[in-house]
């Protein structure tokens, strides 16, 4: 089995298998696993309802234009209240935001691959989160659409959206470039090259567990 033979998946078993999607992380092999950009900061318990609403799951991210779509409706579901500066602003299909930094428990809720997908088509290309919900860490690999990075530091209560930072996960660190400040973060390990790759299936093709054709 496919899940048995990449140990980051297989220790995060699921029911469902990941979508076909158009894009995935965009990394060069031997590029440095370096991302650096304005973040966007989310507190504890943010589920996928609130990542993108179920009346958005009919759109097809195999379909380039509804992915693109899919993208412009990422995190629509937080309260304005408590965000009212929008992930993705209206009228526009990516986001100013490629890092996205979250508390506890990031991803909760119910299984949906939309998630991590509608957030790498908005063009986030990683999450710094203090823990995830299993299931979205698990498709955030499977998808091989952003790079979720745990870390010991509360860094929702440090940074602010907006802040520039650079998210090094060769050096495994954080850079406030308001402050000049470092924070650790926990090694992305088996789950990299998965990414890097652009998910499980394409990274089972390059490593020979699916013939091609």
């Amino acid at each position: 089995m496919l899940l048995q033979r990449c140990p980051v998946l297989a220790a995060r078993p699921s029911r469902r298998a990941a979508v076909c999607v158009q894009a995935k992380v965009s990394r060069s092999e031997g590029e440095p696993r370096v991302i650096r950009g304005k973040c966007f900061v989310t507190r504890d318990n943010i589920d996928t309802d609130q990542i993108i609403p179920a009346e958005y799951l009919t759109l097809v991210p195999s379909k380039p234009e509804e992915y693109e779509k899919l993208g412009s409706y990422a995190l629509i579901g937080l309260p304005d209240d408590l965000y009212p500066e929008r992930y993705v602003k209206e009228g526009e299909m990516k986001t100013e935001y490629p890092v996205i930094i979250g508390g506890q428990n990031f991803g909760c809720g119910s299984s949906r691959e939309h998630a991590p997908v509608s957030l790498g088509a908005a063009g986030a290309k990683v999450c710094v989160a203090e823990s995830y919900a299993r299931i979205f860490f698990r498709n955030c690999i499977a998808t091989g659409e952003l790079y979720p990075c745990e870390t010991g530091v509360r860094l929702c209560d440090v940074l602010k959206t907006g802040t520039e930072v650079t998210v090094d996960m060769d050096k495994n660190v954080l850079t406030d470039h308001s402050t000049g400040k470092t924070y650790p973060l926990q090694e992305i390990g088996e789950a990299g090259p998965v990414i890097d790759a652009g998910g499980i299936f394409e990274y089972a093709r390059r490593q020979g567990m699916i013939k091609v054709a």
